[in-house]
């Protein structure tokens, strides 16, 4: 008897400590931990001679979105930008289309096509167009719940530069994204009504350039919701933290130089964080104090100008980071740095990684170099240690107005989503589901 209410009470304990769904599921914007990082283990340590088996691949319209995945389907937000928006949803298993819910939201931006990562619960689908249509789709009816804009609901009239890039955010009951429109730095979404439960002013100097999406860190055993804010002529961009369920600001640092953000903070441990950007300006490490009475105050620990990332937020093993410094006028490629700012290593032109995509995952990075090479990589601080690589992408990126001669002529700049073994990675044509795990 005393066996077996000892099993009972570890089986109740692994029910109430293992989260609903697969561990395997792949249901936001970089990962279930939204850092770039998979519990996948298994992974294949050799390929065959044209790279991983390809379990199928269907056509997409051009655009940057990734995919994310939850209990066997794969949910991506395509787009035709003469007339809208598709949420579309596939089988994992075979690439089956299951089901499309389509809005018009017509509309052509530089670098044309979607650019965003829809996040996916136990009920909905969540999505938000480049245009800022934000959508709540039923799972099991596969129609419309709810639908917001946060740009014009916010006062927002000429969207940005690149439209909205808004992958939402789960938090409780709570919907949260960060519109930066006139009216809303950040605004929180009850969930399954649209209701706007709380929301921000503006947290800029004034309307900028800003594409970072929401993302809760843990500082001094809190969860903190950090969003990083462009810097605009001459005042700096800002990086805030506020309570994840009141919106109310608990600290911010304002020294920020880049005047178009991209990428979420990464948490650096110690109550550490690296904000990264492009263009130049690198990044900086941060430190969060909580002080006797329980306020926060934000100190820069460094800056660097050797390291960045324009589009992701660089990956943390071990106690060093890597991203892929690329930008307009740099190609450093692949780089890894130091938690004091030392860079150790960079690939450069040789080989050139271009705005791409990793997940760290076995202990190893899987990477895409943003052109047409899928990499697995050994993090290692002393080189670059390439293991495996293919050709698996092929060319497609925007030539409007002459902006590929700025970005390139291939831009396959789209996130991964590693699920059940399966790397799902596009191009500006095609999604693709490679066999790269056991």
């Amino acid at each position: 008897m005393k066996t077996q209410c000892f099993y009972a009470i570890i089986i109740a304990f692994i029910f109430i400590s293992c989260p609903a769904g697969s561990a395997q599921d792949w249901p936001q914007f970089l990962g279930p931990d939204r850092n770039s990082t998979s519990p996948q283990k298994g992974l294949l340590r050799s390929w065959p001679e044209n790279g991983p088996e390809v379990l199928w691949s269907v056509d997409v319209g051009r655009g940057y979105g990734g995919p994310v995945v939850k209990n066997g389907k794969v949910y991506l937000l395509d787009r035709d930008d003469e007339v809208g928006d598709f949420l579309r949803c596939f089988s994992l298993q075979t690439g089956e289309e299951l089901w499309k819910f389509s809005y018009e939201s017509p509309g052509e931006l530089p670098f044309p096509g979607s650019r965003s990562v829809p996040i996916v619960d136990d009920r909905h689908v969540y999505a938000c167009g480049p245009n800022g249509d934000l959508y709540c789709i039923d799972l099991n009816s596969h129609q419309l719940v709810w639908k917001k804009n946060i740009w014009t609901d916010f006062g927002g009239s000429r969207l940005p530069s690149w439209g909205i890039t808004q992958s939402p955010f789960i938090y409780g009951d709570l919907l949260i994204v960060a519109p930066q429109a006139p009216q809303a730095g950040v605004a929180a979404y009850n969930k399954l009504t649209g209701n706007i439960v709380w929301q921000t002013p503006n947290l800029s100097e004034g309307i900028t350039d800003n594409y970072v999406s929401p993302k809760v860190v843990q500082i001094h055993g809190e969860e903190h919701l950090v969003i990083i804010t462009s810097s605009i002529r001459n005042a700096m961009g800002k990086v805030t933290g506020m309570e994840p369920r009141t919106g109310r600001m608990l600290w911010q640092h304002t020294g920020w130089d880049c005047h178009i953000s991209v990428p979420c903070p990464v948490e650096a441990g110690d109550n550490k964080l690296l904000i990264a950007g492009g263009y130049e300006l690198g990044a900086m490490m941060i430190r969060i104090d909580k002080n006797a009475d329980g306020t926060f105050d934000a100190t820069e620990l460094f800056r660097t100008t050797d390291f960045g990332d324009q589009t992701k937020p660089p990956i943390l093993h071990n106690g060093y980071f890597y991203a892929m410094y690329r930008t307009n006028s740099k190609s450093d490629g692949l780089v890894c740095m130091n938690m004091d700012g030392q860079i150790l290593w960079k690939t450069g032109r040789s080989p050139n990684f271009d705005r791409g995509s990793m997940i760290l995952v076995d202990g190893l990075l899987l990477a895409i170099d943003g052109m047409s090479v899928l990499y697995l990589i050994e993090p290692d601080p002393t080189a670059f240690k390439p293991i495996l690589s293919a050709a698996v992408l092929r060319e497609g990126g925007a030539s409007i107005e002459g902006m590929s001669a700025v970005g390139g002529s291939t831009q396959n700049w789209s996130p991964l989503a590693l699920a059940d073994g399966n790397l799902l990675v596009r191009d500006q044509s095609r999604m693709f589901c490679l066999k790269v795990a056991e």
